[in-house]
């Protein structure tokens, strides 16, 4: 008797084991930030986040799935369990922290001023943004540094990044503040083959808006899977996959800036 209950508790835990590996993570993005992530012709998600997401899950041998979600909900929506982890080129803030956990940094990134060509801006104090109209995406710390920064300015958000490139194209924008990689990838690539606009001033590195770095947010009781996903990721760098995907989108290795 006893080696048949120990024989039922053996299949019983392979069977919850089996169980366990077979579960699906959801990697929650916004599908609204190329290169970094983006919806392609047929609605699929892609982008160098979703890359970099399902090659830690390949790792870490689990499936994953992808899910999009708008910016200004993608914390409550992890919050709410509407997906595993948020890998959509969030900051690290302490702000964030408050809400999720982060890994490592999967990318560092900076800041950077977009204008028309030719705009003659040159000043980048609230004095010299005075009453020039500044767009920035809403939800994020370009929207928190340009309030910090220009609260004299005609400050416009927008839902998504690509709607405040149409209004900078389209004249309605002096200038606006955005992720210096995305940012840099739309000034040269304009659909009709000319840039309308160009980057202008330094980058913007005061950790106070763009934090430790670009990093994956979990749930702050998901310990378990934010250590996993930190291992994974040493793994992929240390195995050139990492490079293999950075290779494909960018010019220097993003996760140095180098």
């Amino acid at each position: 008797m006893k080696k048949m209950l120990l024989a039922l508790a053996l299949a019983g835990s392979t069977l919850i084991s089996a169980q366990a590996s077979a579960e699906t993570l959801k990697i929650g993005t916004e599908g609204a930030y190329p290169p970094f992530n983006f919806q392609d012709a047929d609605g699929k998600l892609g982008g160098f986040d979703v890359e970099i997401g399902l090659a830690l899950c390949e790792k870490m041998k689990v499936e994953c799935e992808v899910v999009g979600q708008d910016w200004d909900g993608i914390i409550p929506g992890l919050l709410a369990k509407k997906y595993d982890m948020i890998i959509a080129s969030m900051f690290i803030t302490e702000e964030r922290k408050k809400q999720v956990a982060f890994t490592d940094p999967y990318y560092i990134a900076a800041m950077t001023h977009a204008a028309p060509k030719n705009s003659g801006i040159t000043d980048f104090t609230d004095e010299g943004m005075k009453g020039k109209t500044i767009g920035a995406q809403s939800g994020t710390t370009q929207a928190d540094y340009v309030a910090a920064v220009y609260p004299d300015a005609d400050i416009k958000l927008y839902p998504t990044q690509a709607e405040v490139n149409l209004d900078m194209a389209n004249g309605r924008l002096d200038v606006q503040v955005g992720d210096m990689i995305p940012l840099l990838d739309w000034v040269t690539k304009n659909e009709d083959g000319k840039a309308c606009c160009e980057l202008i001033g330094q980058p913007i590195t005061d950790k106070k808006f763009v934090g430790d770095g670009v990093g994956i947010a979990v749930r702050q009781e998901d310990s378990d899977l934010r250590e996993k996903l930190n291992k994974a990721l040493a793994d992929i760098r240390a195995d050139g996959t990492y490079k293999a995907i950075n290779d494909k989108y960018f010019s220097i290795d993003v996760y140095t800036m180098k």
